[in-house]
């Protein structure tokens, strides 16, 4: 075996595979273990459904997307957990999808849509079966399963509400709510628009299921001496996007923590039915029943555009382990094949790029190279594209893992560096927004890795000349992360003269750590906040506000965008 481990301890989803052996696995060989597993383990259909029936008698309201509503076979099927998302294209194309509340057992699901709330189409929904099947310390399965109805409308006209509804053939109708397309990039039609963007969020509520969870085993409130458990930072920081309205939001990995490793507690599954002092730190499916609930206050209406982070790769499910996002999410499926969290799209004048770390990173190599080296070149292809298309002024990369950042959990990964920064400076990327350290910290704005001048709270950036600034925003609900010993956070009210960072690091190739200077770590804050940009189409020049704002809604840093456009 090697002696740097492929994963460090806590850093994807443990899924039952012994730690000693899954540290030193790809995202493939972990898949490949849980199938031979299985093998020697077959689980009838009558115990996968009573695993899911248990959850009738234990839901409680909040915990799932049907509150006191069952997940049993005898109860009503129900419509929960509903989020939008962009198709292939944005301004024309929209994704509905929502978790059912137990098998369809000969139900039909339908979306009801239409430009106005008498609605007057309907389309039947594709329902999509997720099963999971997780190894138990006594030798046994876990098994369940889930069910995530998925309808997709095109033809829409661009940035015009459409309303809908999910309705079943055995009497379920649900309310109406409306979402829109993207608004279209061509000039006449450009208006000025907001998004909104964080990472790491997790949910502050604990699932029903498997018997024995407690409090602070699955959510965000595990329990630290910095981080009041009572706080629900997470659904804060929900309330506060919900109230900006922005046109979409972009959510830049680590998504609901179905498994909360690097909470401290051992890494032990507890059977369902048992009961440890500590709880149980391996993943729950039944993670996702509430955080799709949680989301749905704003994701209900307005586009969530999901990345993947390194607690998203799930060894249970194939695909490199996203085989059960693409169960329950829709990608616009643009990107490169096999990657199915790259993807891009336009809104207006802004082109976005979600991209997968995981791909590229140093620190966590589970998935290191696969896609073979197709991604990059996607990468390059796509921002030369936008770069040379006079509709589009500013370009946004989103994705996980940091380029630059200071803390002393992750700092920055140089795979990230070698793979893409070249790129984005070639083609004028203007924001890069990243997660996975669970802070708030901006750059200066950097050209091939060094700063080009001071940018300060309130200052203005000239992305052509001044070069890309990389924003960590990865305080969306989790506890939050250290700067590096000596590191003081600087920020609107309590800025340092001196904000360079003399001793952070980078890791490297093999998985070790170089120590490096940071003398472009502008601005530190350590609570949980996420990003408000507003972007402004202008005739001569097009200008956007990238604005944080803290869970209680104070903002502490603002720069000013401004790029010519192009005759």
């Amino acid at each position: 075996m090697p002696s740097t481990p492929l994963n460090p301890a806590g850093d994807i989803p443990d899924t039952g595979i012994p730690g000693q052996l899954a540290a030193h696995m790809t995202m493939t060989e972990q898949h490949e273990w849980h199938r031979s597993y299985m093998r020697r383990r077959p689980v009838s259909r009558r115990n996968i459904l009573r695993g899911a029936a248990a959850a009738a008698a234990v839901a409680a309201v909040g915990t799932t997307p049907f509150g006191k509503r069952a997940y049993a076979d005898e109860a009503q099927l129900a419509v929960g957990g509903r989020r939008v998302a962009f198709g292939q294209d944005a301004a024309s194309q929209l994704r509905f999808a929502a978790q059912l509340s137990r098998r369809p057992a000969g139900a039909t699901v339908y979306l009801d849509h239409g430009p106005t709330p008498a609605l007057g189409a309907t389309v039947e929904a594709e329902v999509r079966n997720l099963l999971t099947q997780l190894p138990t310390a006594d030798g046994g399965v876990l098994a369940t399963e889930q069910f995530y109805a998925h309808a997709p409308v095109d033809g829409l006209p661009g940035r015009v509400p459409h309303f809908y509804r999910w309705r079943t053939s055995d009497g379920f109708v649900g309310d109406i709510r409306a979402a829109a397309p993207a608004m279209p990039s061509a000039r006449p039609a450009v208006l000025p628009f907001r998004f909104t963007m964080m990472g790491d969020q997790g949910t502050d509520q604990t699932p029903a299921l498997p018997e024995g969870v407690a409090p602070g085993d699955y959510d965000d409130k595990y329990y630290k001496a910095d981080n009041d458990p009572a706080a629900p930072h997470a659904s804060n920081v929900l309330r506060q996007i919900a109230a900006a309205r922005p046109d979409f939001h972009i959510l830049a990995g680590d998504i609901a923590y179905a498994d909360p490793s690097g909470a401290g507690k051992p890494g032990q599954f507890v059977a369902h039915g048992a009961r440890s002092a500590s709880g149980f730190d391996k993943y729950n499916p039944y993670v996702w029943d509430v955080y799709f609930n949680a989301i749905e206050t704003s994701a209900a209406q307005t586009p969530w555009m999901f990345a993947t982070g390194n607690h998203d790769m799930e060894a249970t499910y194939g695909e490199h382990g996203y085989g059960g996002h693409l169960a329950r999410l829709d990608f616009p499926g643009n990107g490169p094949a096999g990657c199915p969290s790259a993807y891009s799209f336009t809104y207006g004048n802004l082109a976005v790029l979600s991209l997968d770390a995981n791909d590229v990173s140093y620190e966590i190599r589970a998935n290191s190279g696969y896609s073979g080296g197709a991604q990059t070149s996607w990468v390059e292809r796509t921002l030369a594209a936008y770069r040379a298309d006079p509709d589009i002024d500013f370009i946004v990369c989103f994705f996980h893992h940091c380029a630059y950042s200071t803390t002393e959990s992750h700092a920055s990964d140089g795979g990230v560096r070698d793979a893409w920064v070249g790129l984005f400076d070639r083609y004028q990327v203007d924001l890069v927004l990243q997660g996975h350290n669970h802070v708030y910290e901006r750059t200066d704005p950097l050209r091939g890795g060094q700063a080009t001048k001071v940018a300060g709270d309130n200052s203005i950036v000239y992305p052509e000349t001044d070069g890309t600034v990389y924003y960590t925003v990865g305080g969306g609900g989790r506890p939050r992360y250290e700067f590096q010993p000596g590191s003081r956070e600087t920020f609107r009210g309590d800025e340092l003269p001196d904000t360079s960072v003399p001793n952070s690091y980078v890791w490297t190739p093999g998985g070790g750590k170089q120590d490096e200077a940071a003398p472009w770590s502008r601005v530190r804050f350590r609570n949980y906040s996420f990003l408000r940009v507003d972007v402004r189409p202008g005739v001569f020049a097009s200008e956007m506000d990238v604005v944080a704002v803290d869970e209680y809604g104070r903002e502490f840093d603002r720069v000013l965008f401004r790029r010519q456009v192009r005759p």
